[in-house]
């Protein structure tokens, strides 16, 4: 007797289907992205997750270059915009305009209807404009005038800032940065990668040539393989004391939230699957703790007197949540 569609997609194991194609993905971003795996690899989980990505680094460190390299690996749409104090939630989101023909209003999407989204330089738009991404981010959606318009899928919104170049910026509120899965650094690379930087893009960008390696309802299909990962009672309990641990630590003036508990289980079972496993353990947990939760708390006072910051304070969270030994 021949299984349906569901039925063969519920017998699917979901690492031994999303392993090999995450690595796929993977491996063509470091075609063009020199020594950033770690960084590429958290990228596919929010991917995978349907999260999204803040990366803050110094110009000149890779960041478009991701952005573009992972939308043409995916065969995405890639928009990129460019975050300026003049520019306005209608520049971002699209908006009616009146056709004199047909004498009514029609709608003219923006830059944000894309799967791959570029927010460059983000923290240097009002925060008006910075607002019109919340509805977008969480639901999937935008509203111009009142009528809901539904985003493609996959959607990625990978926002950059420079933390270095702080004057004319409007810092992100807690309520936007909640809204990111991961936020990363790149860094600066070693000198071999670096000089090997300089020999791959010595005659002409390998963006140029590179091929995508999966679509759009391939990902989809991904996605969907993720959810499936088994959590078993004592790490989803783990997962949750991670987050609490967040708002009783000494330091933090303000834990992470109950989404973050979300995101962290969500993002745990995408890296169990890239890992080749049906199951998350709590090493899941634990690696995605500093990019996953670190800029959804508020350090206090006294601990940044101390030098105290958000990443050494999630590792001193972390340390103290027992982990499950079954």
């Amino acid at each position: 007797m021949l299984k349906t569609a569901s039925e063969t997609d519920h017998m699917q194991s979901p690492g031994a289907e999303v392993q090999p194609r995450a690595r796929e993905l993977i491996d063509a971003v470091e075609r063009v992205i020199v020594g950033k795996r770690d960084t590429v690899t958290l990228v596919v989980v929010a991917l995978l997750c349907e999260g999204h990505v803040a990366l803050e680094d110094i110009p000149g460190m890779g960041k478009t270059l991701l952005a573009r390299t992972m939308a043409r690996c995916i065969d995405g749409d890639f928009r990129r915009i460019q975050f300026t104090p003049d520019l306005l939630p209608s520049d971002v989101t699209g908006l009616n305009i009146y056709d004199q023909q047909r004498g009514e209003f029609r709608f003219r999407p923006g830059p944000l209807l894309g799967n791959i989204i570029l927010a460059d330089e983000i923290n240097r738009a009002t925060p008006r404009t910075q607002s019109c991404l919340l509805e977008a981010m969480e639901e999937r959606q935008i509203t111009v005038d009142d009528r809901s318009h539904p985003l493609p899928r996959p959607f990625l919104v990978i926002a950059t800032q420079n933390p270095i170049e702080q004057e004319g910026t409007f810092p992100l509120p807690e309520a936007q940065l909640d809204r990111f899965l991961i936020t990363l650094s790149h860094g600066y690379p070693s000198e071999d990668e670096e000089e090997e930087i300089v020999m791959r893009f010595e005659q002409s960008s390998p963006l140029e040539s590179l091929a995508p390696v999966i679509d759009g309802p391939e990902l989809i299909r991904l996605q969907t393989l993720c959810r499936r990962v088994k959590v078993e009672a004592s790490v989803r309990r783990y997962i949750v004391r991670l987050v609490r641990a967040t708002r009783e630590l000494p330091g933090i003036h303000l834990g992470a939230s109950p989404r973050a508990t979300q995101r962290l289980y969500a993002a745990a079972q995408a890296l169990a699957a890239i890992r080749g496993r049906d199951y998350v353990v709590p090493d899941d947990a634990k690696d995605l703790a500093v990019p996953v939760l670190a800029h959804r708390i508020v350090v206090g006072a006294e601990a940044r007197l101390k030098g105290e910051n958000r990443k050494s304070l999630i590792e001193a969270a972390v340390k103290r949540v027992e982990v499950p030994v079954d």
